[in-house]
Order: structure tokens, then sequence, then C-alpha cells
């Protein structure tokens, strides 16, 4: 019997495509494992299992995987559901989902390698060019088109390299990395042989002449008290030394290295109990969770500065009791820095953050983190691209500000709204969505106002504080009564002249000039 795999690409292709599989790696292969897979005369590209079966193609043979480069799914059920509801809904295909979705360290980069064939040593046949090349593979096992651009002095390498094939004294080879790199921190340890306390006298005199030497293996005993790991940075600070005393000791087998794998972020242990809510803020609490027993989606129209983001916590708390997993989304990145401060105090050990100004090798730390479930990656805050992380047990989606159009993704393909598709998202986990703004959106408000989502008001500024008057001014009626100077309501001068005078500040807000959304010509 043969077995087969259907494949999704990491491109915008309308279906599918079938390869060919082992019995063995039909065993061992599961849907959300990446492949590689050459697609097309020579390109390699990862690719994600999509399903295993016994159907072979129609209209063409099915090429065998390059290799398997996941032990376990890396994307699991619930996703490819959820993908699948995008492509469907936004018109794209699921090659264009699976690009968007993926940090791109996992899409792995194809380079190529070029190796000498052994039993080729008839080097008359060479002109220059080549000599160059099968001459510098008599010192490197291997070597990149980029390193043979160098060799050669010159960007046209290929047709020699053909002829080196033709030639039969190279061979091509395709190697696949992994552009993620664990962080790796440096610590350091006595070696086995010297790890005893009865050793320390004899390390001593064995150092009676190096003083550095000497005075760090104190310095280290002292840091070992507590039993804690020693980091190599640590070490040079406390024994104010360079880090030429400590590779010497490292070369006489008294200290050794290691390393202890670190993720880039992390945050403070919460210190701090939520405050107390204010009893509007209680009863709009009170009334969420209620909609919450009848209603998956609940809007929260709050006015500005009416503490909103405590009634969150309160929620957030609860999730993260009863062990689900709560997705904290908000329009743009510059909002998520205020708020990381605001919510570390309360969730520093839950929090992970999610957006694009973090690295890719941080990107990748968060994607593993929520995969495992991790306790640190139980509340993740980010921006619209967070909703493709693989969640397995979440309980609430958070949409701040949920009117903002930058929910919405324009370019490139799947031009998805974050707010809806985490709607669909919740669904599929049965879990709630609570969508907070001072200005509803004109569909969200029209839900809400249906019934089809629960309906919570909040209309007291935090601590009773008065929202800001506002005053019209018609400029043209004002010009007329000669009750202008300048570009100003001599009103609105004063107001300025008397705030200055407070030592207060003031900000003048200038609307766009000359901008029209539609072009209209008066004549014709």
């Amino acid at each position: 019997m043969s077995y087969f795999i259907t494949i999704i690409l990491p491109l915008a292709l309308p279906k599918q495509y079938t390869y060919k599989i082992t019995e063995a790696e039909a065993g061992f292969l599961k849907p959300g494992m990446r492949v590689a897979v050459e697609f097309g005369k020579s390109k390699i590209y990862t690719a994600l299992v999509y399903a295993i079966h016994t159907n072979a193609p129609e209209g063409y043979e099915a090429k065998d995987i390059y290799q398997i480069l996941d032990e376990t799914p890396i994307v699991n059920e619930q996703q490819l559901k959820f993908w699948e509801w995008l492509a469907t809904y936004y018109m794209c295909s699921l090659g264009e989902v699976f690009r968007a979705a993926l940090p791109s360290a996992f899409l792995l980069e194809s380079e190529t390698i070029i190796q000498q064939l052994g039993e080729f040593n008839n080097e008359e046949v060479l002109n220059n060019d080549e000599f160059l090349i099968y001459e510098a593979l008599q010192h490197q096992s291997q070597l990149t088109i980029a390193q043979i651009i160098d060799i050669l002095g010159k960007k046209t390498v290929f047709p020699v390299i053909k002829t080196l094939i033709d030639k039969k004294v190279i061979v091509v080879k395709e190697q696949i990395y992994e552009q993620y790199k664990p962080k790796l921190i440096k610590y350091i340890k006595l070696s086995d042989e010297w790890s005893t306390q009865d050793k320390l006298s004899e390390l001593l005199e064995l150092l009676s002449r190096a003083q550095k030497q000497r005075e760090v293996v104190l310095t280290y005993f002292q840091l070992n008290a507590g039993k804690k790991p020693i980091k190599v940075t640590q070490l040079i600070e406390s024994s104010n030394c360079s880090s030429a005393v400590i590779k010497s000791l490292v070369d006489k087998n008294i200290f050794e290295y290691y390393f202890i794998q670190k993720d880039r972020i992390s945050f403070k242990d919460s210190s701090t109990t939520i405050k107390e809510l204010t009893s509007f803020q209680e009863t709009a609490y009170v009334e969420i969770k209620k909609t919450f027993e009848t209603k998956k989606v609940t809007l929260l129209k709050g006015i500005t500065s009416s503490g909103k983001t405590e009634i969150y916590a309160k929620l957030i708390k609860k999730e993260l009791e009863e062990g689900k997993q709560v997705l904290y989304l908000l329009p743009e990145i510059a909002l998520t820095t205020q708020l990381i401060e605001r919510l570390q105090i309360y969730f520093g050990e839950y929090l992970s953050v999610f957006h694009s100004k973090y690295s890719m090798n941080e990107r990748v730390e968060v994607w593993n983190n929520v995969l495992e479930n991790k306790q640190k990656a139980q509340l993740v805050l980010g921006a619209r691209s967070s909703i493709f992380l693989p969640f397995s047990s979440l309980g609430l989606i958070i949409v701040d500000e949920e009117h903002e159009p930058s929910f919405k993704q324009y370019d490139p393909s799947p031009r998805y709204h974050a707010r809806d598709a985490a709607v669909v998202l919740a669904n599929l986990f049965s879990a709630k969505v609570l969508l907070g703004s001072a200005t509803p959106s004109i569909e969200t408000y029209f839900n809400a106002t249906r019934g089809k989502y629960g309906f919570v008001e909040l209309n007291r500024r935090y601590g009773d504080v008065l929202l800001p008057e506002i005053e019209l001014v018609d400029i043209k009626e004002k010009h007329r009564k000669k009750r202008m100077k300048g570009h100003f309501f001599f009103f609105l001068l004063e107001m300025i002249t008397d705030a200055l005078a407070e030592k207060e500040q003031v900000i003048l807000f200038q609307n766009r000039r000359g901008f029209a959304p539609v072009v209209e010509c008066q004549t014709c």
C-alpha cells in the first residue's frame, strides 16, 4: 500500500499538493508538522502536513518529501479549522494564511551548497575559474554560492557551476537550516575534579603564584554559597577580573563553561492585587458576567477614563485561575507599552507579548510557549497577528478599542479583520469575547442594540472626574461678526493666554488641509 500526504505550501496556490511518503513516515507524521519538499524544478519549501491518506493524486506523479522538520505538530487542529474559515471567508488560499500565520523563522530557507565528488582527479580539463573552485574545495568540505561569488570575484557563477557538474567535479546539495536560535546564557562551574569543599585548600595552594586566578576561585566559592548557577558575567563583575583570567582557569581544567537556555521575554512576578472596583465598575463587571451566561460576545461601551482596564483585569484573573488562556488584542503597538506596565503589576508571570516590533526569535519563543500551554504565555497581549497563535485552551478574548481601523489587514492577503476573526476563533473554543470601546463601530453597536451581542455601559469616569467641555465655533459666522483675530476666534486666544498664565499646557490640533477623499469636477 502506498501512503501520501496533502500539504499546504506558503504560496498563493488555489489547491493543495500531494507528496509520497513511506509507511514509517505515515506512522510518525501528524497534521500540523512541517516537512521540507521540492516544488518546481529546484526550489525547496517548508510545507505543512494537512492530511495523511492513501489516495494517489490525479494528473501528476507524486514526489517524495525531502525531510521531516518537526517531532511534534507546531500547528494544532483548531488552528487549521480557523485557517480554513479565514481562507473561505476572506477569499484567499490556505497557503497565504499559512505564510501570514507563522513567524518567518519557521519557514525554513534553502541555500545551495556545493560539494566535491571524491573520485575526480583530472585537473587538466579545468579552466581558470573552475580550477579556483576545485582548489577551494580541497581546503573546505563544502561551499555556498555566496562564497563562490567571493572566490571568483563575479556575480555570474552559475555557468561555471554547471560546467563543473557536467565534468563530474562537484555535486549540488540543498541544505536546509533553521533561522531560530535559542538564547543561551553562559554559566561557569568548577570541574568535577575540584568541586568538593576539601579540595579548596589544595586548589589555592596550586594557584599561590597566580594572584588574580586565586581571587577568582575565592569569589566563586563565595558566590556558590547559595548553590545557585553562576553566570560568567557575574563572576567577572564580582571578582573584578577580565574574561582572559577565567579563560586561563578553563584551559587549566579548573573551571568549565555550560549554557542554559533562557526566554528572551520575561516579566517580573506580579506583586500587586487588583485595585478595588468602584461601585459603577463593579456593576458593569457583574453585568458582563451575566450577559456571558447567554451571549458569547459582549460590548462594553465605557467613556474615556472610565476604568475599563480594571474590569478587564478582574475578568482576566478569573480565567487564569481556571487555567484558561486569555488573548488581549490591541489595535497598535504604541498602546502595548503602557498597557504592559499596567498588566505586569498584576499578571507578570503569566504575561507574554506578541507583535512585529519584537525580534523573530522572541516571537518564536512566544509561539512555542503558547503551543506548550506554559504559564508564562497564559495571557497574551498583542496586535492583530496574535489571533494566529496556537492556543489550546482559550477562555477569553478582549478586543480593546474595537472600533479602530488598524484591526483590519489590507495588504497582503489574507485581508482579515482581527475583531471579526476573534469572534470566530473564540467560537472554536467556546470562549467569550469582550469588545471594549468609548465609540463603538457601527456594526458592533448595531449587533449590541439588536440583542445579538450583550451590551454593558459605563458612563462615569474613574474618580468622578468631569469630562472636558466642548464648544463648537462657526468660523464663517464669527468672521461675519468680526470676532476673529487672524485665524483664531478671540475667545480661544483668551483661553490659551489664561492656560499659559496658569503654567498649563495647550495642544492645538489642525486637521488635514487640501485633502479630499473624492475629487469632483464642478464644471461638467
